[in-house]
């Protein structure tokens, strides 16, 4: 026969069965808690990233178009008129200049840039830039061609903020606002 183990022998086995188990138990604890913290820090990096991203495509999109934008939006004191185009080289387009505005004053000949919204034979509204002979189109048709590259900002910036960070709903925002933007300037031309 075996003699049964004493009860204090028992039930010291099973206690330190316990402590140890329970320490196993608060260390898994402790690696858990780090990785929700590690994924957040994860997710805020790439938030902050996406987001700065985001926002760099939006500012070149405004700092290419207000190169033209300005003079064709804040008209007041600029000259304005008209350019018939009589003929365009390979980046430029030139013609005579007919004055609408007050304080105008003919020009023989004056440039504008050679694009799908200017064909040799054709008139159009112009405002003239200061400090020369430089010329841009006027109206809707020239506020809207302005804009392009805005739309084309807006188009990329929705890519990024709808994938980078996970705003889908923005994204289509931000795309519908630049096709919209782009048709617009399409259909005026």
């Amino acid at each position: 026969m075996i003699p049964a183990m004493p009860a204090t022998a028992v039930s010291s086995r099973r206690a330190s069965s316990r402590r140890a188990s329970s320490h196993r138990a608060s260390s898994h604890r402790g690696r858990g808690s780090s990785r929700p913290a590690s994924a957040a820090v994860l997710r805020l990096g790439r938030f902050a990233a996406m987001g700065t991203v985001a926002v760099l495509i939006l500012i070149a999109g405004v700092w290419g178009s207000w190169g033209t934008a300005q003079h064709v939006m804040l008209t007041k004191g600029r000259e304005q008129g008209t350019i018939e185009v009589a003929r365009c080289g390979a980046e430029m387009c030139w013609g005579p200049y007919a004055p609408l505005s007050a304080g105008s004053t003919v020009r023989a000949r004056v440039v504008i840039e050679k694009s799908v919204a200017v064909r040799a034979g054709q008139t159009y509204t112009v405002v003239v830039k200061p400090d020369g002979d430089e010329v841009v189109r006027s109206g809707p048709a020239g506020v809207l061609y302005a804009w392009i590259p805005m739309g084309g900002a807006l188009l990329l910036a929705s890519v990024v903020v709808a994938g980078g960070l996970g705003r889908t709903r923005a994204g289509w925002v931000l795309a519908g606002s630049g096709v919209a933007l782009l048709t617009a300037a399409f259909v005026t031309i």
